[in-house]
């Protein structure tokens, strides 16, 4: 309680890693603001080395699409996946963040049709940090979606269908389109209407424009 006490009587620009990641953990507003304002740079750069290797040709609003999706992976679960950075190990916050981008980005990679043989980035990770890659995406395996689930309370029974079959199941979108009995062009227009409602209910989460912007971006 000291730590936050004294973390959050600082300016959030001066607060360290830990301070930080104390505040954001505890649904702090400028918590999760100063999180945006650090790292969003980051994640962009982590998103554009990825694609800019493998994929040239894409178009900002797939980009920003990344960047949704890795916001999107920080806050679920009650932000599971930054509950389990374990800063002991030696691997920065800022690191750990990147990490998840990158992933996010050979996810969308091989979404797309275009994900390359290479498994990572050259000089991304080591071969400890791809170990720890696999064990991340186990645990992840075991999340539960309690949190994305409150932001849903005001979907339809379908709608959340489509989210369960989408994000946790992950389907292809012709496989949505058979289990769902929809057309296909239905099921593309529901995934950008889902996305940019969840990401409008993290910017209002945050408070932080930028956030409010891409929800508009990818709408």
């Amino acid at each position: 309680m000291a730590l936050l006490a004294r973390a959050t009587a600082k300016n959030p620009a001066e607060w360290t890693d830990r301070e930080l990641l104390r505040c954001v953990l505890r649904s702090d507003a400028r918590g999760w603001s100063e999180l945006v304002r650090r790292y969003r740079p980051l994640i962009y750069r982590c998103i554009t080395k990825v694609t800019l290797k493998y994929a040239p040709s894409l178009g900002s609003a797939d980009l920003d699409e990344i960047y949704a999706d890795v916001m999107m992976q920080l806050v679920r679960d009650d932000m599971h996946k930054l509950r389990i950075y374990n800063p002991s190990r030696g691997t920065k916050l800022g690191s750990w963040i990147g990490m998840i981008s990158v992933n996010a980005a050979y996810d969308f990679l091989r979404s797309a049709g275009r994900r390359p043989l290479l498994d990572k980035v050259d000089g991304a990770m080591d071969p400890q940090e791809e170990c720890d890659r696999t064990q991340l995406d186990q645990l992840i395996e075991k999340e539960r979606w309690d949190h994305l689930n409150s932001l849903l309370s005001d979907f339809t029974d379908k709608d959340r269908t489509f989210v369960e079959l989408y994000y946790q199941k992950g389907l292809e979108a012709d496989e949505i389109a058979a289990e769902m009995q929809i057309s296909l062009k239905t099921v593309y227009s529901k995934k950008h209407k889902i996305r940019a409602h969840l990401v409008r209910c993290l910017g209002q989460l945050a408070g932080d424009s930028p956030i409010a912007d891409l929800a508009l971006a990818t709408a």
